[in-house]
């Protein structure tokens, strides 16, 4: 692969936070070692093997679920974000402003290019202090010809960055902070709309802070939410993730896998920290961890930046797969030499990590596998009350008297009884039922918890027309589920590809809050 010089610097200098090599020998090893393990097991005694996997995998899928509900519950004491008030906003004055620089990559945007400039001047910040920088890529002839044709005010700079693999937004984004004259700088995709006081807020709060805060993280939000189903559940998981979860994760004092805009930085510490991973196709999750194993900390604040909601489903799957695949990339570069990332991350910051980056990827992996056998198993149940049956009945004994389930495929299929009790009954039946019971469980728990923590969102945001939706949601996890399968997938085949999401393909400009006001 041919790389470009800032590239090269990156892998040079950082190289061992970089996710240029997916897996390390020994990874490769360890995996085919855990294979293997498996396959004697199964073998041996494959009724213990199913069983123990079973319980494992749904420990760690209940444990991602409940920690990640932790977080939000504590978020709802409101101490997780820093809120700026009108008069010290107004009390600050425009000389004594600090440049601030704008990063925005571009490719094949050329639809919204126009959009971009009205989206700057809306921000309540002096031009003469901004230093927004366009980052094209040299292919991208369509969009750079409308940058070109569009009249960009004197504190705009077109960066072209060179034709070279990988071609990602975060490479594009270290070419842009090589050229960065700001002390904050910010990352702002094409579609966004910041709330106009969005920097003034920035500056206060940087200046509140210690040092040790490299980033400061705003909230993201659609301003197209009625569009259609999917808006309405994509709304829900954002404010799920930036209103509660977020704000939860920082009062928990663990790394914050960064949104993918708004992030706002102190521009000398991130040049020090070396900017974004360009192998990465999550850089946001990868550079909030990196933040943390440097010493350094992110908070959260009560500002929001608007953006369009992905309305078509395969484009929605294409984005969210590279999500997921993104904070694979992320476990795998920091699990490299698990004990230096314990000695960076301290004990609780490993665990924080493990459960909101690699045990979430997991579960999102597994979370169809587990709908097709814990709805299969509810639904052998439900059948059950239905002819009378009791739950200890139907889970205790070999054989229920009057009751043989129903029939599906020339077979009869019930809730077999949990413990294997004897010659009279089929031991895959009754392995198999202990399997699909705890998967059940977990997987109404999980959905339970799930469910709760998006209709408290909803409530925060006073979107109380989305709560029916809330209740919902599970079909969505799905959606997720299928994502994460066609990333893990591309973990393999194509791990540096960047799945393109179309943008502008809201059917309206719909009025945010701020705009109304």
């Amino acid at each position: 692969m041919k790389l470009d010089e800032v590239t090269k610097e990156f892998i040079a200098e950082h190289g061992r936070y970089c996710s240029v090599v997916t897996f390390k020998w020994w990874q490769t090893a360890f995996y085919f070692l855990i294979a293997a393990v498996l396959l004697f097991l199964l073998a041996y005694r494959w009724d213990v093997a199913v069983c123990l996997v079973t319980l494992y995998v749904s420990f760690w899928y209940f444990s991602a679920a409940f920690f990640r509900s932790l977080a939000v519950f504590i978020s709802l004491t409101g101490r997780g974000e820093r809120k700026i008030s009108h008069e010290q906003i107004n009390a600050l004055r425009d000389e004594d402003l600090p440049i601030y620089t704008i990063l925005i990559p571009l490719y094949k945007e050329a639809s919204i290019a126009d959009k971009i400039i009205t989206h700057v001047d809306r921000l309540h910040y002096p031009k003469d202090k901004l230093d927004v920088k366009l980052l094209l890529e040299q292919d991208d002839k369509e969009t750079l010809s409308a940058i070109h044709q569009s009249s960009l005010p004197s504190y705009y700079e077109v960066i072209v960055v060179p034709d070279f693999l990988p071609k990602t937004k975060p490479r594009a984004c270290n070419f842009g902070l090589k050229r960065a004259r700001g002390e904050y700088c910010v990352i702002f995709d094409a579609e966004d709309r910041p709330e106009p006081d969005q920097l003034k807020k920035a500056v206060v709060i940087f200046r509140q802070l210690p040092e040790k805060y490299a980033c400061i993280q705003a909230k993201l939000n659609y301003y197209n939410p009625r569009q259609n189903i999917l808006t309405r559940w994509f709304t829900i998981e954002y404010s799920t993730t930036f209103d509660l979860l977020l704000p939860g994760m920082e009062m928990l004092n663990i790394p914050i896998p960064l949104g993918g805009t708004s992030n706002h930085f102190r521009t000398s510490i991130l040049g020090k920290i070396g900017g974004w991973d360009p192998f990465n196709v999550t850089e946001d999750c990868d550079l909030g961890i990196r933040i943390y194993t440097k010493g350094y900390r992110t908070c959260m604040f009560d500002s929001t930046t608007w953006e369009e909601a992905n309305s078509k489903v395969w484009n929605w799957i294409r984005q969210r797969s590279r999500w997921i695949k993104g904070f694979m990339q992320t476990h795998l570069t920091h699990m490299r030499n698990p004990f230096r990332t314990l000695k960076d991350l301290g004990p609780w910051g490993l665990f924080g990590f493990y459960m909101c980056v690699g045990a979430s990827s997991f579960m999102m992996v597994v979370n169809v596998l587990y709908w097709i056998a814990g709805s299969f198993y509810l639904l052998l149940l439900a059948h059950g009350f239905a002819k009378g049956q009791t739950f200890w009945g139907m889970i205790r004994n070999s054989v229920v008297e009057n009751y043989e389930g129903f029939e599906l495929f020339g077979r009869h299929f019930k809730a077999w009884p949990l413990l294997y009790t004897g010659i009279d009954q089929d031991r895959f039946w009754s392995v198999l039922s202990i399997c699909f019971f705890t998967i059940g469980i977990a997987l109404v728990l999980a959905n339970f918890f799930f469910v709760l923590c998006h209709c408290l969102a909803c409530l925060k945001r006073k979107n109380y027309y989305l709560l029916p939706y809330a209740l919902l949601m599970p079909i969505y996890w799905v959606l997720i589920s299928i994502g994460a399968w066609k990333g893990l997938i591309q973990l393999f085949t194509k791990p540096f590809y960047w799945e393109k999401t179309i943008h502008g393909l809201a059917k309206k400009e719909e009025t945010i809050p701020e705009e109304e006001g």
